[in-house]
């Protein structure tokens, strides 16, 4: 089954030429089927970026998928244009009495500030607590999963002295968790931050489970069984030229920063980089898309309860 799109969304056309199987909303009306209802809090600058991302990975399972983007109520996007917010964002606050299957929460460039210093932190705190009765499965990306693991088990992350910027083997610690099959028993994975999470304060707190970790950039993929929630610290979302733009975009602007480890051919910023991560990360967004319809509820409405 398709992903379900509105026609007009830069995502839908981007998709369908890839071989995404995406459907416009009136066709997947005349469908007898409830599509799970998956959303996107997008905190990217770069929106149309992040929901191309999110939407290739969560569109190619074999369940209709409904992806509704959030924005924070209060917050003002600079970077992607005040029509296409209008046309296919809704603020957090317009959907509070709304249930969702699945939900997404990315990362954000402001892990340089405080968790209290950010300027929603207070409605994100809300989103996190909505988590527990309106949805039934969230998934943190990198910032988004470091403050969500703050905020539930009060985690800290901490500022590194240099950015971790590449691709890095990563390895297996449950290896018959049901969110790792079809993995191998190790995998490269994308990453881009200046800040970590430390496994011994994961092990200090109650009740999560480390799925996946590297020995040069820790922990990468924890879950959180009680908050039905996953945190990813890494990208498997990224596209092949992600790292390529953030470079590119550093080199430019006379930034300090080293090329990104293990992802251009010998280190080679002029050569084309390899993307050795895409399978794992449609493995991973569509595990959890499986598991999410093993155990949600078919009536909406129970979600939470």
């Amino acid at each position: 089954m398709p992903i379900k799109l509105p026609s007009a969304l830069p995502a839908f056309d981007i998709l369908s030429r890839e071989g995404v199987s995406v459907m416009a909303e009136e066709q997947a009306a005349r469908q007898d089927i409830r599509p799970l209802r998956i959303a996107l809090l997008n905190l990217m600058p770069k929106k149309i970026q992040t929901e191309n991302q999110f939407a290739r990975l969560i569109g190619a399972t074999p369940l209709q998928i409904e992806l509704t983007l959030l924005r924070m109520s209060e917050h003002e996007t600079k970077n992607t244009a005040a029509e296409h917010m209008a046309e296919f964002y809704l603020p957090f606050s317009a959907v509070l009495d709304q249930k969702f299957d699945g939900l997404i929460i990315t990362g954000a460039p402001i892990e340089h500030l405080p968790f209290t210093d950010v300027t929603y932190w207070d409605e994100l705190k809300q989103v996190f607590e909505w988590t527990q009765t309106n949805v039934h499965s969230t998934f943190g990306v990198c910032w988004g999963g470091m403050a969500m693991i703050n905020h539930f088990h009060g985690v800290k992350k901490h500022i590194l002295d240099h950015k971790l910027f590449g691709c890095f083997r990563h390895h297996l610690t449950e290896m018959t968790s049901p969110y790792l099959q079809g993995f191998s028993d190790d995998c490269v994975i994308p990453v881009s931050r200046w800040t970590e999470m430390r496994q011994d304060e994961i092990d200090a707190a109650n009740g999560l489970n480390t799925l996946i970790t590297s020995d040069q950039t820790g922990p990468c993929l924890v879950e959180d069984p009680a908050h039905r929630a996953l945190y990813i610290f890494n990208h498997f979302e990224y596209d092949s030229e992600t790292l390529k733009q953030e470079y590119d975009r550093d080199v430019a602007a006379g930034t300090p920063i080293n090329v990104p480890a293990n992802y251009y051919p010998n280190d080679d910023p002029t050569r084309k980089p390899l993307n050795r991560w895409k399978s794992h990360g449609h493995l991973l967004y569509g595990n959890w898309i499986n598991q999410i319809y093993q155990t949600t509820h078919y009536d909406l409405n129970d979600i939470g309860t």
